[in-house]
């Protein structure tokens, strides 16, 4: 699918990015920059950016580094001189683009969580296991498993380092809409998000506690909270609403999200999702615990990992501190020497690199829509147990 470029380079991979905001421009600047500190098969190329918009897709292009723009994504979809695309728009869109996409023949590459619900991420995972026979790729952007500290995590729990896991507690700590004036964004509607903290924030600590592990979640019960159930409309809070200014309207989604785990290796799990831990910004944590260690990653200190050996002698035993910057570690080779440190934005490059590298090979890259599906069954039997006073639930598909 990749177009030939000039002679003497790579292969081009042509990409199409649908949506310019937070996402977006993270997604853009690492479409831009994997193939400059990477040795990449493919050479990607910023082809055309989407948004509904035209002066301000225009202007994003621009800013970002992107040939060509369109302000319809089928049209962009359609076009012949795209290899992938790249999905970074509001949940409630992604089924339809990215089946679409797929049935065009493209690769696609669709940001967290990969759909509303379970039904459209069924149906996505299907077109993706038909289209992959057809030698197209697909991946969910589940970007933080492309940190180095916890794709070093992965590696020394499959290594046996923790023996057998007994615990995971997962934390994904935000405090962004604390203030009950903030307006409401589509991200606080459940008919553009799906869900809100749940979806938004648990969904990406389900996946690195199923990552890391090794293991699916078979079972939970879950809490719900919708803290302020009522915001002010974005064009009431900017004054330029026709009425005056004074709409409000219902928060759809949760603020908080609670829920206790069970793991098919028989591994227990409690995990908190809140937008309301007030003084927090990212704090997106992760602990497990075996026989034989520990294992602990706060994203607000992204280079380090602590780890705890229980068999070292205990006079000096405890919590080591690992800084993730050595060449040998995950993805590090690509960037500075050691000590220097890496940011957020280059688990999107990573994410980049490793795309590129299985459409280069023919490989079935991770995290797969399979696997963006196990994360919606956990979201959907989270918020049922909650709709069911905190109910125990299994987890569709689970064993």
């Amino acid at each position: 699918m990749s177009s030939e470029s000039t002679e003497g380079q790579r292969p081009a991979l042509r990409v199409g990015l649908i949506g310019y905001a937070f996402m977006g421009a993270a997604h853009s600047q690492a479409w831009r920059n994997a193939a400059r500190f990477f040795d990449l098969p493919l050479r990607p190329e910023l082809a055309v950016l989407c948004g509904r918009s035209e002066q301000a897709v225009r202007a994003a292009a621009d800013t970002q580094g992107w040939s060509d723009w369109e302000t319809d994504w089928k049209q962009l979809v359609a076009r012949d001189d795209i290899d992938v695309v790249d999905i970074c728009t509001p949940g409630d869109s992604h089924a339809e683009i990215a089946l679409t996409a797929l049935a065009m023949g493209k690769h696609v590459l669709c940001e967290k969580p990969l759909a509303n619900s379970t039904a459209q991420a069924e149906a996505m995972t299907a077109a993706a296991e038909e289209a992959s026979r057809r030698g197209q790729r697909s991946m969910v952007g589940f970007n933080y498993r492309r940190i180095p500290a916890l794709a070093l995590a992965r590696q020394l729990i499959a290594d046996g380092r923790l023996g057998t896991v007994h615990q995971v507690r997962a934390q994904y700590l935000q405090d962004w809409i604390v203030d009950p004036a903030f307006p409401l964004v589509w991200r606080l509607r459940a008919d553009r998000a799906g869900s809100g903290a749940l979806g938004d924030l648990g969904a990406h600590s389900i996946d690195l506690a199923q990552y890391l592990t090794g293991q699916r979640v078979t079972g939970v019960s879950g809490l719900l909270e919708t803290i302020v159930p009522e915001r002010p409309l974005p064009e009431a809070s900017s004054g330029l609403s026709a009425s005056g200014g004074t709409g409000r309207g219902p928060v759809t989604v949760d603020d908080a999200a609670l829920f206790t785990a069970r793991f098919e290796g028989g591994a227990i799990g409690v995990f908190e999702a809140t937008r309301f831990a007030t003084g927090h910004k990212n704090a997106m944590r992760i602990e497990v615990s075996g026989s034989h260690g520990s294992l602990a990653f706060d994203c607000e200190s992204l280079n380090e990992l602590s780890f705890h050996d229980r068999d070292e002698d205990l006079r000096t035993a405890g919590f080591r501190r690992i800084l993730v910057t050595e060449p040998t570690h995950p993805y590090m080779s690509g960037w500075w020497p050691p000590g220097h440190l890496i940011g957020y934005e280059h688990s999107f490059t990573h994410q980049v690199k490793d795309f590129v590298e299985a459409i280069a090979e023919g490989a079935e890259p991770r995290p797969s829509f399979a696997d963006g599906l196990q994360v919606q069954r956990v979201l959907t039997a989270v918020t049922d147990s909650a709709a069911a006073d905190s109910v125990w639930t299994a987890v569709a598909g689970g064993s």
